[in-house]
């Protein structure tokens, strides 16, 4: 099982990213997908949601009308468009997969990738 971010950077107050997580090693049309992040003596907080077909989504309060989350099941990846972002948007960004069948939780994480807000 493999989750990798990538799309992180540096960027000004006001500007835009979009991270891409790409998955392989399992079934990634049948689990929910979501970013996380994570700010220096912060604890890793959920940003968006997404369910395994895309058609619910969900947002922290903090980033709703300004992120959007978004799939392609075809190939097999999750992303995250970032606009009019924020100093306080500075964090590791995490990819998460998850599905819960059979009495299982499959939880799988991404190495992350940083993204810093900065003038």
């Amino acid at each position: 099982v493999q989750l990798v971010e990538s799309g992180g950077g540096l960027v000004r107050p006001g500007g835009s990213l979009r991270l891409s997580c790409a998955a392989s090693g399992f079934t990634f049309s049948s689990y929910a997908m979501s970013w996380y992040r994570q700010a220096p003596g912060s604890e890793r907080e959920l940003v968006a949601s997404i369910s395994s077909a895309g058609g619910s989504t969900n947002y922290a309060n903090s980033v709703k009308g300004r992120f959007t989350i978004s799939r392609d099941n075809a190939k097999n990846t999750v992303y995250l468009q970032m606009n009019s972002l924020k100093p306080e948007d500075t964090a590791v960004y995490y990819c998460n997969a998850r599905l819960l069948a059979l009495g299982h939780d499959y939880d799988y994480w991404g190495q992350g990738t940083q993204v810093t807000v900065s003038s």
